[in-house]
């Protein structure tokens, strides 16, 4: 009989699969106590999803890694968006946020996602394709060889591939998470990338193997900071600073989180949505931060990007 290759969208949903197993299993060791709790759920009009949540762990507040293949007819605000009046699609992808307790740790978040949109309801021919994602970090207490070593994990995946494929997304990633409303960025930025499609210079396979190979590599970009951090010691003063800060956090994945708004306005459920949103946050009415402070120190550079890799070298930050 002839060797059938699998599609893309099937190699995509078996990597998304084995990324989250892998994630899940890597976390719930460096944290030692808790455990993901799974929660399946069905999307009316087609597919689903696999939640995975921790909650009150040693190091680890609150995370979700979730993966979702969902698909049918194109709901009306997105069939406007594509300028389409009608359309069929199928969407899969691993989204996660993971919320330390410590203020010491970074926030994390990564998501990695595939597109096919169709002419007809059989979904065979497709019309259009793209992928997209990234993963970004986002510090409450600054220690510039976390974030070196981050964007150093995340160059190197990108290099297989390309030169030209970390400045490209890291700028992308430090013009997309960047509150504009306060003037500063969301943390030390990363990668972001979307709408990926297939051109004269790369296809779909092209894409496929960046972005996968990305995803891999985030475990490599993370867990080494988690080691670090995770017994330095904090005030209650230095909490209450993460909840502040965790406070920006929440209004950039409301006001201009993409996957987000895509997420509602398709149908997804509300709960794996929003599951990214830290679950102790504050709001106070002009905050300010005193001047020299480590505090200050954050703050002070999230208003412009930073060439981490540049920098990294000057300061001989090399992993």
């Amino acid at each position: 009989m002839p060797v059938i290759n699998p599609s893309i969208k099937q190699r995509f949903s078996t990597f998304i699969c084995d990324l989250q197993d892998d994630i899940c299993k890597t976390l719930e060791k460096l944290d030692g106590k808790a455990q993901f709790k799974s929660d399946d759920w069905e999307r009316e009009g087609g597919g689903g999803g696999h939640s995975r949540i921790i909650n009150d762990g040693n190091l680890f507040e609150k995370g979700g890694v979730s993966t979702s293949t969902v698909y049918g007819e194109l709901p009306k605000p997105i069939q406007e968006r594509f300028e389409v009046e009608q359309g069929w699609f199928w969407a899969g992808g691993i989204s996660l946020v993971i919320h330390p307790w410590s203020p010491m740790i970074p926030t994390v978040h990564a998501n990695f996602r595939y597109f096919e949109l169709y002419d007809d309801a059989d979904m065979t021919d497709v019309r259009d394709c793209w992928f997209g994602g990234g993963a970004d970090l986002t510090p409450y207490y600054l220690w510039d060889e976390d974030a070196v070593h981050f964007h150093q994990i995340l160059k190197k995946a990108c290099d297989l591939h390309g030169d030209d494929m970390y400045p490209r997304f890291k700028k992308e990633c430090d013009e997309y998470f960047y509150n504009e409303h306060r003037n500063e960025a969301r943390g030390v930025g990363g990668l972001f990338f979307d709408y990926l499609r297939p051109n004269a210079k790369r296809d779909a396979e092209d894409w496929y193997a960046f972005t996968t190979e990305v995803g891999r590599a985030f475990l490599d970009s993370y867990v080494p900071i988690v080691k670090r951090r995770k017994d330095e010691l904090y005030t209650d003063e230095q909490r209450y600073f993460q909840e502040i800060r965790r406070g920006r956090y929440v209004e950039f994945n409301l006001i201009h989180d993409r996957g987000t708004l895509f997420g509602l306005k398709t149908g997804g459920r509300t709960e794996s949505v929003l599951m990214s949103l830290p679950p102790e946050v504050r709001w106070d009415y002009d905050f300010q931060v005193e001047p020299g402070s480590r505090e200050a120190y954050l703050i002070e550079r999230l208003k412009n990007p930073i060439n981490w890799i540049e920098y990294g070298k000057e300061e001989g930050i090399i992993i």
